[in-house]
């Protein structure tokens, strides 16, 4: 508005200094001088008019709501590398006491039911935010229906419903391992951390490794099978539709010995002060399960060392079974912080492992992944990571190792940025913000009547 009263005066100037020379030469001229002023002012005027009636149509016509979808809620912030979500929702703490097993916990069942902020506030959220607008955007025209939620079932293990609050399971297939009591669990938690917040919903999840709701699936020309059906999961592919939300192993894995995230990322931290980068050993370290169905992981071990070759790596093939008759003495992730650079290598799809070894301080050399889990979307190779190609994977792993010993000052920083990305970024407060706005924003596109199943068990108490 400053801006166009300025134009305007600029206007009026220059019309005043015409009208004085003109004034001087040829006094008949002034009065159509003075029309075309006139005129100009009033097609001024119609033009604050217009723009006026246009805000007014989309704030009033369309609905705030309607406007808000317009101006994205999203906001990136390209100063900081993050977005700004405003509103973040106040938490209340769990107050949850730890039993004798590590990976147990019980909590209180008097939590509020219902929180009301008091005050508005801003806070800036990671970069990785900006991805469930994306995620969710196939269904905004839409929205979700019964008939479109049902077509989800047969890949679901299990259904969520939140109502008023509470959280209902009905359980379809048991899942592999605990992965979906563990799963539950954090819904659970997030619903204790913000009481009253989380929009009555339902919703299907899946927790096998890959993704089933492939784009090539689903048309929109043809009725039948669009929109395609809404299915939770831990990972997504760029030609699938399957929902990204985080993985079980957040709040622990215990058929491995893996520890909350909270506790986890604390020992890490703690593990990578043991040996200083530049005493650690210069080469590449991986340890993980070679017999996955996809041949990536045996291809890797090929790389390992021989009499003739040395490739810069140390490969290790880790024997669950036989660990756990150990009692998973040799696989603490906190012990393997000793390598200059560590190996991410994708298993049946993405894997779990990708936290710890991009949190040890060695440079992450990562095989270009197929899958992508909720956070790494915003990672960037050669400031958090070294890339490397998955069909010349011994030959860039050996380059990578060799270019980091022979410029140690660039590959520690890079190490360095990847682990505090994660240190930083993957603090449990933002795992439960991103599941709270990622449950959010689904919540809105339910176009049915919210209902809890037959079958279905209120949950209320810890794995």
């Amino acid at each position: 508005m400053r801006e166009n009263r300025h134009v305007a005066q600029a206007t009026e100037d220059h019309h005043y200094q015409q009208q004085h020379k003109i004034a001087t030469n040829l006094s008949s001229k002034l009065a159509k001088t003075r029309v075309t002023a006139k005129i100009h002012i009033f097609v001024f005027f119609i033009f604050l008019l217009s723009a006026s009636l246009s805000w007014i149509f989309f704030t009033f016509v369309l609905g705030e709501s309607r406007f808000q979808d317009v101006i994205s809620v999203f906001t990136r912030n390209t100063n900081k590398s993050a977005t700004t979500i405003t509103n973040i929702p106040k938490t209340i703490p769990l107050n949850c006491t730890l039993l004798n097993n590590a990976t147990t916990q019980t909590c209180p069942s008097n939590y509020p039911t219902k929180f009301e902020p008091t005050i508005s506030s801003s806070e800036t959220c990671p970069d990785y935010f900006r991805w469930i607008q994306q995620d969710l955007k196939v269904w905004q025209e839409t929205g979700i229906t019964r008939e479109t939620l049902e077509r989800a079932k047969p890949n679901a293990h299990f259904r969520v419903v939140i109502k008023s609050g509470r959280l209902y399971v009905d359980q379809y297939v048991k899942s592999y391992q605990t992965r979906d009591v563990f799963t539950i669990w954090g819904i659970l938690q997030l619903l204790r951390t913000y009481p009253g917040q989380i929009p009555d919903l339902e919703l299907l999840f899946l927790c096998y490794d890959k993704p089933v709701i492939w784009k090539r699936d689903f048309n929109k020309t043809r009725e039948d099978t669009w929109p395609p059906p809404p299915l939770f999961r831990y990972c997504g592919h760029r030609d699938a539709y399957d929902i990204v939300f985080p993985d079980w192993s957040f709040w622990g894995w215990p058929e491995v010995n893996i520890k909350e995230w909270k506790k986890l990322s604390v020992a890490l931290q703690e593990g990578n002060k043991r040996v200083k980068w530049k005493d650690r050993i210069p080469y590449a370290y991986w340890k993980g399960n070679p017999h996955v169905s996809t041949p990536i992981r045996k291809e890797l071990m090929r790389c390992n060392f021989s009499d003739k070759y040395d490739p810069m790596l140390r490969l290790y093939a880790q024997d669950w079974r036989n660990e756990s008759k150990k009692g998973f003495k040799g696989s603490n992730l906190e012990d393997q912080c000793t390598h200059r650079y560590k190996i991410y290598i994708e298993g049946e799809a993405w894997s779990v492992s990708e936290k710890y070894i991009l949190s040890c301080d060695s440079m992450t050399l990562l095989v270009k992944p197929e899958y992508h889990d909720f956070f790494i979307r915003s990672m960037i190779p050669m400031k958090h990571y070294w890339p490397i190609r998955q069909n010349n994977k011994c030959g860039d792993l050996k380059f990578a190792v060799e270019w980091g010993n022979n410029n140690t000052d660039k590959a520690q920083v890079i190490g360095r940025q990847g682990s505090d990305y994660i240190m930083k970024n993957l603090e449990m407060k933002y795992v439960y913000d991103y599941m709270f706005y990622v449950l959010q924003g689904y919540g809105k596109l339910m176009k049915l009547d919210v209902t809890v199943p037959e079958n279905a068990t209120e949950t209320k108490t810890s794995p």
